[in-house]
């Protein structure tokens, strides 16, 4: 404010000199210079005697007597007959007696605190006062000030001496600078406790320390040991009294607020230095206990806006951010261990993973401004916490996707179950045992292709795609051939038809056949059940004609992945059952009995124990019970009898009979978890021969350090001790025989 009151007080003195000067230009024309009047001592006198009066008049806010065209043209005639030292001397004098006068006023006035305010208002009074009678003193004095002065480089201008006087006499005085500066420090702190004081009054206050250059030396340092005290203070005690979100916006206010003090009266040069302060004591000093006691809680919530503004503050915060970024990835690996550690969320887990990252990616995008350090610490914490449980994440996601690209799947349409694939793709990535999820994947794309269950050949292709782009085409090469295998049966079984129109006894049975490529698809037990003669006749008439086009080759049949539609008959009226191999073969029987016991059934099937009890279970204790087991009940025992449900109803005509026998079993999770180590165990055997046979001779630690590089599953050192004692047994490697640790490659 002292800056704008100086510049206002200015431009008047700019005013009033043009006046001045112009009118003496005037006059000047008019007379000669020869008419001048000729200065001797009584007239110096004289003149010096109408300007101390006009100064005196100026300094006591009195009428001057004298026109001031006609002062100033005084000065302008002093200065031309070289009197301007004694001028200048004179008027020094002058202004220094009355400046030194003002000082009784504020030494004689009340101590009372309850005084401070109006003491601020008379030294302010005082300083306007001495402003406004420099700047018209000036005017007068402007020749005086632009020759003589300009010249003297020693000597300060009329407003900088005015400025000096000021400062000498009257703010250096200890008890006034004292009493100023304390009466400005206690105006400030009860606007920090929310009192409305006088902003213009500071503003000027605080614009005269600073224009007459003792601003920093007696204010600027109490001030920051003030506001130092006061939020060291203030942030102890509302740590323990609000919670984190209420804590940050009052520190947001805070920061606004001191910010608006700088922009209304404070010097500009404070503002770094009190900005600094106050994040200290209210954001530095508790930025560990902030994140503690608040960020899980934040996060948790979902608070987006106290995240922003927790990343926003914490960004002005040396260290800040680094300490966020800890925080933030010891909540993900917390929240996200307990996601996957849990074998009995096992169901929700995938579903948890993707809702939890999409949670985290909108963090990152919202409150942490994209900064790619959280978005990379984000993706190392979901990388480690979802390894700390090996194989079974890898597991749960491809049977996640299996879900999604079965047949019955309604939940989302073809955009949004892509979107669905996307983000499953980037959970995919995390994973470290990508062969554990390519043998489920096949294994449940194979009964997907097979069953007729995919539901989308577009979404299937979109799936492989992706997983060829991330992992590379040797990846995803078998599951490709599953694809081609399914094309060329297509065009196989329309040859097959074909060729059975040809016969001359065609059968009842319409005959489709899946040609399978072994090394392709997942390996099936093999099981021997009786076919019905007509079905075994037909598969020896398929058997001929594929052979007669592919000589040398062996068909395998695989009895547990067939399936079939049989017509029957109720008292309702006529039905079609859509049901597997086994249970149309235990279905036929009920064609010549009407009652069978298990004995029976399994005599007649040749179908295993455990399989053919979970097939009567599907047919005469879910939801379609073609048959009736007595005694009632969900469990098949070898006592029981069934037989045929004559009376069952179904407002469907074609009915699909769910095929217990085809879901996954514990052991076969078990066997296809054993089958993916068994390939590690030989790709460990690869890698290490591979290595051995280019190096020829290398220790265990660069063997291990190597093998590491180019496995691309996680494995502990122990197994790889365990494959490299296999191989020196099988004499692919041997010890050296003086250091134990160094092994030689045997060609």
């Amino acid at each position: 404010m002292a800056e704008d009151i100086q510049h206002n007080q200015k431009s008047n003195f700019n005013g009033l000199t043009k006046s001045a000067k112009s009118g003496a230009s005037k006059k000047l024309t008019i007379k000669n210079f020869k008419d001048r009047p000729k200065l001797t001592d009584s007239y110096t006198e004289d003149t010096w005697m109408k300007l101390r009066d006009a100064v005196s008049a100026i300094q006591n806010s009195t009428s001057i007597r004298y026109n001031l065209e006609e002062l100033y043209q005084a000065v302008e005639n002093l200065c031309s007959y070289k009197v301007s030292p004694v001028l200048y001397k004179q008027l020094r004098q002058v202004c220094e007696d009355h400046v030194q006068a003002q000082i009784h006023q504020f030494r004689e006035y009340p101590s009372s605190s309850l005084d401070s305010l109006s003491f601020l208002k008379r030294m302010n009074r005082c300083w306007q006062d001495h402003c406004s009678q420099t700047i018209m003193i000036r005017s007068i004095f402007l020749f005086l000030d632009r020759t003589y002065i300009l010249q003297n480089s020693l000597l300060p201008s009329i407003w900088d001496t005015g400025l000096e006087l000021f400062r000498t006499h009257i703010v250096s005085d200890g008890a006034v600078q004292s009493r100023t500066v304390e009466g400005i420090l206690e105006q400030i702190e009860r606007e920090r406790n929310g009192e409305t004081v006088d902003r213009s009054l500071l503003r000027s206050l605080l614009g005269m320390l600073s224009d007459l250059q003792v601003y920093k030396d007696s204010f600027e340092q109490r001030f920051l040991t003030e506001t130092n005290r006061l939020y060291a203070a203030e942030g102890q005690r509302l740590m323990q009294e609000r919670d984190v979100p209420e804590y940050l916006h009052h520190v947001a206010r805070r920061l606004e607020e001191e910010n608006d003090r700088v922009i209304s009266y404070l010097d500009q040069s404070t503002q770094k230095p009190l900005i600094t302060t106050v994040e200290k004591q209210l954001l530095g000093e508790h930025m560990n206990a902030i994140l503690q006691k608040g960020l899980w809680m934040l996060l948790d919530e979902n608070r987006v806006c106290e995240l922003m503004l927790l990343y926003e503050l914490l960004n002005k915060v040396k260290g800040g951010l680094t300490a966020l970024l800890q925080a933030w990835r010891d909540y993900i690996k917390s929240f996200g261990g307990e996601i996957v550690s849990s074998p009995e969320k096992d169901k929700e887990m995938v579903q948890e993973l993707l809702d939890f990252k999409d949670k985290m990616d909108h963090v990152t995008q919202r409150c942490f401004q994209r900064n790619d350090t959280f978005i990379n610490a984000m993706k190392e914490a979901f990388e480690s916490f979802i390894n700390k449980r090996p194989n079974k994440p890898a597991e749960l996601i491809a049977k996640y996707v299996d879900s999604k690209l079965r047949a019955g799947n309604k939940e989302a349409t073809e955009e949004e179950l892509e979107r669905i694939l996307d983000k499953i793709m980037i959970i995919f990535r995390f994973i470290h045992g990508k062969d554990v999820f390519e043998a489920f994947y096949k294994k449940d794309l194979a009964k997907r292709l097979l069953v007729g269950k995919s539901a989308s050949v577009d979404a299937e292709k979109s799936m492989l795609s992706k997983l060829k782009h991330e992992c590379g085409a040797a990846f995803t090469s078998k599951l490709e051939g599953m694809f081609k295998d399914m094309e060329l049966s297509k065009d196989i079984m329309i040859q097959f038809k074909q060729y059975m129109q040809n016969q001359s006894d065609p059968s009842n049975i319409e005959l489709t056949v899946n040609i399978l490529t072994m090394g392709y698809w997942p390996s099936y037990t093999p099981m021997d059940v009786h076919l019905p003669t007509e079905m075994v006749k037909l598969q020896e008439v398929f058997k001929v004609f594929y052979l007669g086009k592919h000589s040398g080759r062996k068909l395998q049949w695989q009895p547990t992945l067939g399936h079939a539609v049989l017509k029957t008959e109720f008292k309702e009226g006529k039905k079609e059952l859509q049901v597997s191999l086994f249970q149309t073969l235990v279905l036929l029987m009920f064609n010549e009995s009407d009652e069978c016991s298990v004995e029976e059934i399994r005599a007649a099937t040749g179908i295993e124990d455990g399989e053919l009890k979970r097939t009567l279970q599907s047919l005469a204790c879910g939801k379609a019970r073609v048959l009736n087991k007595m005694p009632r009940g969900k469990d098949v025992e070898d006592a029981d009898r069934f037989h045929f449900n004559s009376d069952f109803r179904h407002k469907l005509f074609r009915i699909k009979i769910n095929q217990i026998q085809m879901k996954e079993t514990v052991e076969e999770q078990v066997s296809t978890t054993e089958r993916v180590f068994q390939d590690r165990q030989y790709q460990i055997d690869a890698a290490v021969v591979r290595i051995m046979k280019m190096r020829k001779t290398l220790s265990h630690n660069l063997l291990v350090s190597e093998l590491y590089n180019q496995l691309k599953f996680p494995v502990k050192p122990a197994d790889l001790k365990k494959r490299i004692e296999s191989l020196i047994d099988r004499d692919y490697m041997e010890r050296d025989k003086e250091n134990p640790n160094q092994y030689h490659y045997v060609a």
